[in-house]
Protein backbone atom coordinates (compact mmCIF):
# COMPACT_ATOMS: atom_id res chain seq x y z
CA UNK A 1 0.00 0.00 0.00
CA UNK A 2 3.03 2.58 0.36
CA UNK A 3 4.72 1.85 -2.81
CA UNK A 4 1.45 2.65 -4.27
CA UNK A 5 1.18 5.64 -2.64
CA UNK A 6 4.59 6.82 -3.47
CA UNK A 7 3.83 5.73 -6.95
CA UNK A 8 1.10 7.87 -7.33
CA UNK A 9 2.65 10.26 -5.68
CA UNK A 10 5.69 10.52 -8.18
CA UNK A 11 2.60 9.95 -11.01
CA UNK A 12 1.10 13.65 -9.38
CA UNK A 13 4.58 15.69 -9.37
CA UNK A 14 5.60 13.92 -12.92
CA UNK A 15 2.11 14.95 -14.30
CA UNK A 16 2.12 18.64 -12.65
CA UNK A 17 5.57 19.29 -13.93
CA UNK A 18 4.16 18.16 -17.64
CA UNK A 19 0.68 20.49 -16.84
CA UNK A 20 3.34 23.46 -15.54
CA UNK A 21 6.13 23.28 -18.27
CA UNK A 22 3.03 23.32 -20.95
CA UNK A 23 0.26 26.25 -19.81
CA UNK A 24 2.67 27.91 -16.65
CA UNK A 25 1.74 27.26 -12.93
CA UNK A 26 -1.64 30.53 -13.41
CA UNK A 27 -2.68 28.99 -16.44
CA UNK A 28 -3.40 25.38 -15.31
CA UNK A 29 -5.36 23.64 -12.79
CA UNK A 30 -5.83 20.80 -10.58
CA UNK A 31 -8.57 19.07 -12.69
CA UNK A 32 -5.77 19.13 -15.36
CA UNK A 33 -3.39 17.46 -13.34
CA UNK A 34 -5.91 14.52 -12.42
CA UNK A 35 -6.95 14.08 -15.89
CA UNK A 36 -3.25 13.85 -16.93
CA UNK A 37 -2.24 11.65 -13.94
CA UNK A 38 -5.84 9.11 -14.35
CA UNK A 39 -6.04 10.16 -10.38
CA UNK A 40 -9.08 11.71 -8.87
CA UNK A 41 -8.74 14.84 -7.28
CA UNK A 42 -9.73 13.42 -3.57
CA UNK A 43 -6.61 10.72 -4.10
CA UNK A 44 -4.60 14.85 -5.19
CA UNK A 45 -5.44 15.79 -2.30
CA UNK A 46 -4.52 13.49 -0.06
CA UNK A 47 -1.08 13.46 -0.76
CA UNK A 48 -1.10 17.52 -2.00
CA UNK A 49 -3.44 20.34 0.00
CA UNK A 50 -3.40 22.30 -3.17
CA UNK A 51 -1.66 23.47 -6.60
CA UNK A 52 1.03 25.73 -4.28
CA UNK A 53 2.58 22.44 -2.43
CA UNK A 54 2.31 20.45 -5.93
CA UNK A 55 4.08 23.23 -7.55
CA UNK A 56 6.57 22.86 -4.24
CA UNK A 57 6.84 19.34 -4.83
CA UNK A 58 8.18 19.51 -8.45
CA UNK A 59 10.46 22.39 -7.18
CA UNK A 60 11.90 20.22 -4.81
CA UNK A 61 12.49 17.30 -6.75
CA UNK A 62 13.62 19.46 -9.70
CA UNK A 63 16.50 20.53 -6.99
CA UNK A 64 17.29 17.23 -6.19
CA UNK A 65 18.00 16.59 -9.81
CA UNK A 66 19.95 19.47 -9.96
CA UNK A 67 22.30 17.86 -7.18
CA UNK A 68 22.71 15.06 -8.74
CA UNK A 69 24.04 16.50 -11.69
CA UNK A 70 26.22 18.90 -10.55
CA UNK A 71 27.40 17.57 -7.32
CA UNK A 72 29.00 19.91 -4.91
CA UNK A 73 31.87 22.31 -5.17
CA UNK A 74 35.07 20.46 -5.03
CA UNK A 75 37.54 21.69 -2.74
CA UNK A 76 40.21 21.15 -5.49
CA UNK A 77 40.00 20.31 -9.16
CA UNK A 78 43.04 19.61 -12.01
CA UNK A 79 40.33 21.74 -14.49
CA UNK A 80 37.73 23.43 -12.87
CA UNK A 81 36.95 25.33 -16.17
CA UNK A 82 36.57 22.39 -17.51
CA UNK A 83 34.43 21.18 -15.15
CA UNK A 84 32.09 24.28 -15.21
CA UNK A 85 31.68 23.81 -19.07
CA UNK A 86 31.55 19.77 -18.49
CA UNK A 87 28.51 20.36 -16.34
CA UNK A 88 26.39 22.73 -18.17
CA UNK A 89 26.81 20.64 -20.77
CA UNK A 90 25.28 17.77 -18.89
CA UNK A 91 22.58 19.95 -17.35
CA UNK A 92 21.64 21.24 -20.78
CA UNK A 93 20.93 17.61 -21.87
CA UNK A 94 18.70 16.73 -18.36
CA UNK A 95 16.81 20.27 -18.72
CA UNK A 96 16.47 19.15 -22.48
CA UNK A 97 15.14 15.01 -21.46
CA UNK A 98 13.69 15.98 -18.12
CA UNK A 99 10.00 17.43 -17.84
CA UNK A 100 10.44 17.58 -13.82
CA UNK A 101 13.72 19.69 -13.82
CA UNK A 102 12.67 21.91 -17.01
CA UNK A 103 9.43 22.63 -15.12
CA UNK A 104 11.19 23.47 -11.95
CA UNK A 105 13.40 25.65 -13.68
CA UNK A 106 10.74 27.19 -15.07
CA UNK A 107 8.57 28.17 -11.82
CA UNK A 108 11.62 29.67 -11.01
CA UNK A 109 10.83 32.49 -13.73
CA UNK A 110 6.88 32.01 -13.81
CA UNK A 111 5.59 35.32 -12.58
CA UNK A 112 2.28 33.13 -11.70
CA UNK A 113 4.66 31.61 -8.96
CA UNK A 114 5.41 32.36 -5.45
CA UNK A 115 8.06 29.55 -3.96
CA UNK A 116 11.28 29.17 -2.23
CA UNK A 117 13.16 26.52 -3.53
CA UNK A 118 14.21 27.69 -6.38
CA UNK A 119 16.68 25.60 -8.62
CA UNK A 120 18.37 28.71 -10.00
CA UNK A 121 19.47 29.84 -6.92
CA UNK A 122 21.73 26.29 -6.36
CA UNK A 123 22.79 26.62 -10.06
CA UNK A 124 24.35 30.63 -9.17
CA UNK A 125 25.88 28.97 -6.01
CA UNK A 126 27.48 26.46 -7.94
CA UNK A 127 28.97 28.30 -10.75
CA UNK A 128 30.09 31.47 -8.38
CA UNK A 129 31.68 28.28 -6.31
CA UNK A 130 33.67 27.16 -9.05
CA UNK A 131 34.37 30.35 -10.49
CA UNK A 132 36.33 31.08 -7.01
CA UNK A 133 37.58 27.87 -6.85
CA UNK A 134 39.31 28.34 -10.59
CA UNK A 135 40.30 31.90 -9.43
CA UNK A 136 42.69 30.45 -6.58
CA UNK A 137 44.26 28.19 -8.66
CA UNK A 138 44.81 30.13 -11.50
CA UNK A 139 42.62 28.82 -13.70
CA UNK A 140 40.60 32.32 -14.06
CA UNK A 141 41.51 35.56 -16.31
CA UNK A 142 43.06 38.53 -14.33
CA UNK A 143 39.99 41.34 -13.85
CA UNK A 144 37.06 38.94 -14.75
CA UNK A 145 34.02 40.15 -12.30
CA UNK A 146 32.50 37.14 -10.95
CA UNK A 147 28.93 38.67 -10.79
CA UNK A 148 29.29 39.38 -14.59
CA UNK A 149 30.43 35.89 -15.64
CA UNK A 150 27.57 34.14 -12.68
CA UNK A 151 24.74 36.25 -15.02
CA UNK A 152 26.05 35.24 -18.19
CA UNK A 153 26.18 31.50 -17.06
CA UNK A 154 22.85 31.55 -15.61
CA UNK A 155 21.34 33.11 -18.76
CA UNK A 156 22.49 31.37 -21.07
CA UNK A 157 21.05 28.14 -18.77
CA UNK A 158 17.82 30.29 -18.97
CA UNK A 159 18.08 30.53 -22.78
CA UNK A 160 18.31 26.68 -23.13
CA UNK A 161 15.34 25.88 -20.90
CA UNK A 162 13.10 28.70 -22.73
CA UNK A 163 14.07 27.66 -26.06
CA UNK A 164 13.26 24.15 -25.25
CA UNK A 165 9.72 24.66 -25.10
CA UNK A 166 9.67 25.87 -28.96
CA UNK A 167 9.18 22.54 -30.88
CA UNK A 168 10.73 24.22 -33.51
CA UNK A 169 14.27 25.30 -32.18
CA UNK A 170 16.62 22.82 -33.48
CA UNK A 171 18.18 21.01 -30.40
CA UNK A 172 18.64 23.91 -27.89
CA UNK A 173 21.23 22.29 -25.83
CA UNK A 174 23.72 22.71 -28.72
CA UNK A 175 24.08 26.50 -28.19
CA UNK A 176 25.89 25.80 -25.21
CA UNK A 177 29.22 25.09 -26.84
CA UNK A 178 28.64 28.41 -29.13
CA UNK A 179 28.77 30.45 -25.88
CA UNK A 180 31.35 29.00 -24.22
CA UNK A 181 33.36 29.65 -27.81
CA UNK A 182 32.67 33.24 -27.04
CA UNK A 183 33.16 33.13 -23.29
CA UNK A 184 36.06 31.51 -22.93
CA UNK A 185 38.58 33.60 -24.39
CA UNK A 186 37.29 36.35 -21.68
CA UNK A 187 36.96 33.93 -18.62
CA UNK A 188 40.51 31.48 -18.68
CA UNK A 189 44.08 32.04 -17.90
CA UNK A 190 46.18 32.57 -20.73
CA UNK A 191 48.06 29.24 -19.18
CA UNK A 192 45.18 27.13 -19.56
CA UNK A 193 43.08 28.64 -22.30
CA UNK A 194 43.68 25.98 -24.84
CA UNK A 195 43.37 23.11 -22.95
CA UNK A 196 39.40 23.75 -22.42
CA UNK A 197 36.94 21.80 -25.00
CA UNK A 198 34.31 24.03 -24.82
CA UNK A 199 32.10 20.59 -26.58
CA UNK A 200 32.81 19.04 -22.87
CA UNK A 201 34.26 16.72 -21.07
CA UNK A 202 36.86 13.91 -21.27
CA UNK A 203 37.76 10.85 -23.00
CA UNK A 204 38.94 8.11 -20.73
CA UNK A 205 41.54 5.32 -21.97
CA UNK A 206 41.19 1.93 -19.65
CA UNK A 207 44.02 2.42 -17.78
CA UNK A 208 42.03 5.81 -17.15
CA UNK A 209 44.43 8.24 -18.37
CA UNK A 210 43.66 11.01 -20.61
CA UNK A 211 43.69 9.72 -24.27
CA UNK A 212 44.47 12.83 -26.77
CA UNK A 213 41.68 14.49 -28.42
CA UNK A 214 39.23 16.57 -27.02
CA UNK A 215 37.55 15.65 -23.81
CA UNK A 216 34.17 13.63 -23.49
CA UNK A 217 32.20 13.72 -20.02
CA UNK A 218 32.74 10.22 -18.35
CA UNK A 219 34.67 8.64 -15.12
CA UNK A 220 34.06 8.56 -11.61
CA UNK A 221 32.42 11.12 -9.77
CA UNK A 222 34.24 13.90 -7.54
CA UNK A 223 33.34 11.42 -5.01
CA UNK A 224 36.46 9.50 -6.71
CA UNK A 225 39.35 8.59 -4.41
CA UNK A 226 41.49 10.78 -3.08
CA UNK A 227 45.61 11.16 -2.11
CA UNK A 228 47.29 11.45 1.45
CA UNK A 229 46.82 15.67 0.18
CA UNK A 230 43.29 15.62 -0.02
CA UNK A 231 43.28 15.75 -3.95
CA UNK A 232 41.83 13.14 -6.00
CA UNK A 233 44.42 10.76 -7.19
CA UNK A 234 45.16 10.98 -11.20
CA UNK A 235 47.09 13.69 -13.08
CA UNK A 236 48.03 16.41 -11.54
CA UNK A 237 50.09 18.12 -14.52
CA UNK A 238 46.82 20.47 -15.65
CA UNK A 239 45.81 18.09 -18.02
CA UNK A 240 41.91 16.77 -17.23
CA UNK A 241 41.96 13.44 -16.58
CA UNK A 242 38.01 12.58 -16.93
CA UNK A 243 37.82 11.08 -13.55
CA UNK A 244 35.98 14.46 -11.71
CA UNK A 245 33.47 14.83 -14.61
CA UNK A 246 29.83 16.23 -13.39
CA UNK A 247 27.58 13.19 -11.57
CA UNK A 248 26.21 10.59 -14.50
CA UNK A 249 22.36 10.80 -13.50
CA UNK A 250 20.48 8.60 -15.30
CA UNK A 251 16.87 9.00 -16.17
CA UNK A 252 13.97 8.36 -14.08
CA UNK A 253 11.73 5.59 -14.19
CA UNK A 254 8.26 6.01 -12.92
CA UNK A 255 8.96 9.31 -11.89
CA UNK A 256 11.96 7.79 -9.56
CA UNK A 257 15.09 10.17 -8.91
CA UNK A 258 18.53 8.93 -9.71
CA UNK A 259 20.92 8.07 -6.59
CA UNK A 260 21.17 11.56 -4.78
CA UNK A 261 22.58 11.42 -1.71
CA UNK A 262 20.81 11.60 1.47
CA UNK A 263 22.21 14.87 2.30
CA UNK A 264 21.56 16.61 -0.45
CA UNK A 265 17.84 15.11 -0.32
CA UNK A 266 18.22 17.11 3.53
CA UNK A 267 19.33 20.14 1.95
CA UNK A 268 17.05 20.33 -0.54
CA UNK A 269 14.17 20.01 1.66
CA UNK A 270 12.29 17.24 -0.83
CA UNK A 271 9.55 15.50 -0.05
CA UNK A 272 10.33 12.24 -2.08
Amino acid sequence: MQDRAAKTRRLLIRSAAEVFDRGGFAGSSIGQICALAGVSQGALHFHFRNKQALGEAVQSAAVEILLCVTGQVPSWHPAPLQLLVDTSHALARRVAGDLVLRAGFGLGHDPGWAGAASPWRHWRDWVRGVLQLARRQGSLAPGVDLDDAVAAITAVMAGVEGLERDRAAARPAQSVTPFWRLVLPQLAADGVRGRIDAAGGARIDPAGDAAGGPPRAGGDSPSARRRHDGRPEGRHDGRYDGRHAPHACGAMTDGELCGVPVPYRELSGSAW
